[in-house]
């Protein structure tokens, strides 16, 4: 029986969002740990006011991309800079479409002069591969999902840890013995603890100092239980998985945009590559914000901030359409939008998580005059004590302290007017910066 493809989808369902199109989905959380140890709320300020360990080893794919030509199929695919990129550094890697839309991010690491790991959502590894096979470059792929989707269950090939917080840095003293050598942002460092080694990836969330611990699976426990017993001392708090899907809203990193993919007839053959049931067919999409259009679900870098991260240097798909828009007006911008703590008791309660919030959803927002933005990733920020929405919206409206209101309710789809007003509660709140936290926006890759 032939595997269905993300175009057999498509058809099948009458449209992309049709195919997409989700009202009330589950939001999405990792997977394997435990939702909370100790409580969101104490395990969101823990990387706040304490120390924080998260384990990020089960919900990322990984692929490893190896041979003479890794580096020219990712640098011919993706909008980053390859002449500045050492060994043993690491880059969020921006693939493009021919018009300049976003395929969705992911974290490339280079191991050596010919090899990378690429983690993450797999969309942009979906879109490396089948470039990479299609333009025959001489590269090979290995590829770890995430334990939800790894064949017939079993251990990852690499642990994550991330060691995050005010004391993170002394907790790591503590466990190798003393400090481990100063290390740029997003560049790791080799480490070994009882003759075990691994790397330490200068890596923070929220802003707040720390790193990521990334090694063989087979050092995982003794490594884990090496953090949790020095941490006794310091307070060490672990992270479960509702609490760890919060931080990119004040970090100001928008998970798993939509790719613009599902439009354009060059890429038929790709949606025909694609399976369905992966995360192009699968991720849905909810909210109040409904448009028959899914091109208008589409985001440029630009917009989510990458504009650093694009290099003109060289040649790649989509370079023309980006040296385009960077000069045209009409962008979005990122911004923060903090909830009115009334409103959110008003219309989100204190539900059975004691008011935990988490959206994905793409929510309207509105001035007076109508449709100003949408939502990208809304939660519950317990040290800020109410609820914030990283959001892309005119950049009419992006100046800190405009007050916009967001549409909080589920739009039915297909057959349902998009501009209809169903009754949806209002929730007042107030533009911010984008990245929320301060440390983040003014100081989080001064060392890159």
């Amino acid at each position: 029986m032939t595997t269905p493809s993300l175009q057999d989808g498509i058809d099948k369902a009458g449209s992309p969002v049709n195919l997409l199109w989700q009202p009330d989905a589950e939001p999405w959380t990792p997977e394997v740990v435990e939702r909370e140890y100790t409580g969101w709320r104490q395990e969101q300020r823990a990387w706040h006011e304490g120390v924080a360990l998260l384990n990020l080893s089960h919900h990322m794919f990984d692929m490893w991309i190896e041979g003479p030509d890794a580096t020219r199929v990712l640098a011919d695919h993706g909008a980053n800079n390859f002449e500045k990129f050492a060994v043993g550094q690491a880059k969020q890697y921006v693939p493009v479409t021919r018009h300049g839309h976003i395929v969705t991010d992911g974290i490339l690491s280079r191991e050596a002069e010919n090899a990378y790991v690429l983690s993450g959502v797999p969309a942009s590894q979906h879109w490396v591969q089948y470039h990479a096979e299609k333009g025959g470059y001489d590269v090979s792929f290995t590829t770890d999902p995430s334990s939800a989707f790894r064949p017939g269950g079993g251990d990852p090939k690499l642990f994550r840890y991330q060691i995050q917080g005010p004391l993170a840095l002394d907790l790591i003293a503590r466990v190798f013995g003393g400090p481990i050598p100063e290390t740029k942002f997003f560049h790791s460092t080799p480490v070994t603890l009882d003759g075990r080694a691994f790397k330490a990836l200068r890596h923070g969330m929220a802003g707040q100092a720390g790193y990521e611990f990334i090694g063989p699976w087979e050092h995982a426990e003794y490594v884990h239980e090496a953090f949790l017993k020095a941490g006794e001392p310091l307070g060490l708090i672990q992270v479960g998985a509702l609490a760890y899907a919060t931080p990119s809203v004040e970090s100001g990193w928008v998970p798993s945009p939509v790719p613009g993919i599902y439009t354009d007839p060059e890429l038929a053959g790709y949606r025909a590559w694609l399976p369905l049931f992966g995360i192009e067919g699968k991720r849905p999409l909810n909210g109040s914000f409904f448009s028959e259009n899914i091109e208008d679900y589409y985001v440029s870098p630009y917009e989510l901030g990458y504009g650093k991260m694009i290099h003109f240097g060289h040649d790649f798909i989509g370079r023309d359409a980006l040296l385009k828009a960077k000069e045209e007006a009409g962008l979005r911008k990122k911004v923060t939008l903090v909830f009115d703590p009334d409103d959110v008791r008003r219309v989100l309660g204190q539900g059975a998580d004691a008011g935990f919030v988490l959206s994905y959803a793409r929510h309207r927002v509105e001035t007076s005059a109508g449709l100003a933005g949408i939502t990208m990733q809304t939660a519950s920020i317990d040290p800020v004590g109410t609820v914030l929405s990283l959001t892309l919206i005119d950049a009419a409206h992006a100046a800190p302290g405009t007050e916009v209101s967001v549409v909080w309710g589920e739009h039915p789809g297909s057959g349902t007017d998009p501009e209809a007003d169903l009754g949806f509660p209002r929730i007042r709140a107030t533009v911010q910066p984008s990245p929320f936290d301060r440390h983040a926006r003014t100081e989080y890759r001064r060392d890159a």
